[in-house]
């Protein structure tokens, strides 16, 4: 059962930010739309599709591939993303782990959804979290951090880091605009991933924990 529609102010919102090429945020609550001409994005920017909504989510009209890059995990071992998670509905967000309240709020409604599916379901699911802050946020921290989210889950939550050059070429190859401001101004937009390693649907703060596992359990299901 899909959750409750967007409100028409919302949809608008979204539609002009993504359009725009993304939202980048501050961890105050605040968004602005950047237009970063170098993302590494081939679909062009994305758009949400009205009025025929498809997905609790924001609806991108241009689905996002499934990006390539290779980070260090919070074992400090090597990750490579594509490869890892290849074929597997996958949660993408970027973020930091000082973040006052978008990152938090972002990873407790992934949780919650999680929580909420049945476990066939919720096991098939990988999320991951990158940092836009590589300096402050070692594995140790980045474990450390995400442990409060995903204790009780049965697929623990992805946490990397690496240089920054690394991480700014990740954002670009999952065509997010570049983190600023020492990563505190970074892209609100959690991307899912399906079985055909493209993403159709992304949320923002605007959605719910409902909005996710009504699009997890569609996603995951149509894998």
């Amino acid at each position: 059962m899909r959750s409750a529609v967007r409100s028409p102010l919302h949809r608008a919102v979204s539609a002009v930010l993504l359009s725009a090429g993304l939202l980048l945020t501050g961890c105050s609550g605040s968004g602005t739309a950047v237009d970063e001409a170098g993302h590494d994005h081939s679909s062009g920017p994305a758009a949400v599709v009205a009025p025929e909504d498809q997905y609790a989510g924001l609806d991108l009209a241009e689905p996002y591939r499934r990006p390539t890059f290779t980070l260090t995990d919070t074992s400090g071992a090597e990750y490579d993303f594509r490869a890892a998670t290849d074929g597997r509905p996958t949660l993408l967000f970027f973020g930091y782990t000082r973040c006052p309240d978008v990152c938090p709020t972002t990873m407790a409604d992934v949780a919650v959804a999680l929580r909420g599916l049945d476990a066939d379901v919720a096991e098939q699911v990988q999320v991951v979290f990158v940092t836009t802050d590589p300096a402050f946020d070692t594995p140790d921290v980045l474990a450390e951090y995400l442990g409060r989210f995903d204790a009780d889950l049965p697929v623990r939550f992805v946490g990397l880091t690496g240089s920054r050059d690394v991480v700014d070429q990740a954002q670009l190859s999952a065509g997010v605009p570049l983190a600023e401001d020492d990563g505190r101004l970074h892209s609100s937009l959690l991307l899912l991933y399906g079985s055909d390693d493209q993403a159709h649907v992304a949320f923002d703060a605007g959605n719910t924990a409902r909005d996710i596992a009504d699009d997890l359990e569609a996603v995951a299901g149509a894998a």
